[in-house]
């Protein structure tokens, strides 16, 4: 069995899958997790109104792929771009000292990190998020097709409409990623604790300007099933599944209906950060951006129409292992 490492490296947090390949029937493969780790960095603190990586951010980011890079000898994966690959999403491409990330990560993991693009990025979301539902689907169950992935992160939310199968391929009708995510509305609109009602409207006005971008190049209305994944999504589903703890298991393929989420993000955006801090499934890296995070995806849910979602808690990591089981570039 070889082993790759997966790492996905956005705005808020860093992540890891390391993933073991099984051959069967000839040319397929399985993917079986052996781990995933995650670590609220912050790489994109201020990005958006500097423009650059500050210094604390980018050492807080070394040290957890240091961590990591640690995981991945123990767990015999061969250091190499066909064993391990890293994508850097957002903050990256709008980051002018990007070359200093770069250096760095070359250094710790001996492989650079590639600056995808936002549709590049949305395809990888799909993959993961989708490639089990086809070999799963349940038409009863209401796992229909087309799927649209909603892939929220911390300074981009991308959409991706298509169809997959369990081979880790996929066939993407449309994607866009536009710039609003749980980091980057917080720090432009949502300051004060909790917030305002007219930093509510303007986070509101905002995400729904972008939404007008994305529907522009996806048809958000044709989706049989929205797939949401990332942190926001998860950790609303386990606030509405009432768990005591973050439970991986019992988030996944969970479903959330529209009136659920509209009552849970209005909860989230009157809460004081202690209140939201003493949330069970609350990681504590998540504390202070939940509430931009659950707008964005409230107001997503209503524009595409659905009555709920899905909350996966596979996504671009699972996509980025299949490339490299697939030898995708």
């Amino acid at each position: 069995m070889n082993t790759v490492a997966a790492i996905d490296c956005g705005t808020n947090s860093i992540r890891l899958l390391l993933a073991g390949l099984i051959p069967v029937d000839g040319d397929d493969v399985q993917m079986l997790d052996i781990e995933r780790r995650m670590e609220v960095v912050r790489l994109g603190q201020g990005v958006d109104r500097t423009g650059v990586f500050a210094p604390e951010a980018l050492e807080r980011t070394f040290a957890a792929l240091a961590d990591y890079a640690e995981r991945m000898k123990a767990n015999g994966v061969e250091f190499g771009p066909e064993s391990v690959r890293m994508v850097a999403t957002s903050a990256t491409r709008d980051a002018a000292n990007r070359a200093e990330f770069v250096d760095g990560v070359r250094a710790i993991i001996g492989v650079e990190p590639e600056v995808i693009s936002g549709d590049q990025e949305a395809e990888l979301s799909f993959v993961g998020a989708t490639a089990e539902l086809e070999a799963a689907e349940d038409p009863a169950a209401g796992m229909a097709r087309p799927y649209l992935v909603v892939d929220i992160g911390g300074g981009s939310t991308e959409f991706v409409l298509g169809f997959a199968d369990d081979s880790g391929d996929g066939a993407v009708r449309a994607a866009r990623s536009v710039d609003i995510g749980c980091v980057r509305m917080t720090e432009r609109h949502l300051r004060s604790d909790p917030p305002t009602a007219e930093e509510i409207a303007a986070a509101t006005a905002d995400i729904e300007a972008a939404l007008d971008e994305a529907a522009a190049a996806v048809p958000l209305g044709e989706a049989a099933t929205v797939v949401c994944v990332a942190g926001t999504a998860t950790t609303v589903a386990g606030i509405s599944l009432d768990l005591p703890g973050y439970d991986p298991d019992r988030i996944h393929h969970s479903r959330v209906s529209a009136g659920r989420l509209g009552e849970i993000t209005a909860d989230l955006l009157a809460m004081p950060r202690e209140r939201r801090e003493a949330i069970g499934v609350m990681h504590p890296g998540r504390v202070d951006v939940i509430g931009a995070g659950a707008l964005i995806l409230e107001r997503v849910l209503a524009r595409t129409g659905a009555s709920e979602f899905v909350a996966s808690e596979h996504d671009i990591l699972d996509g980025i292992a299949w490339s490299l089981a697939l030898g995708a570039e």
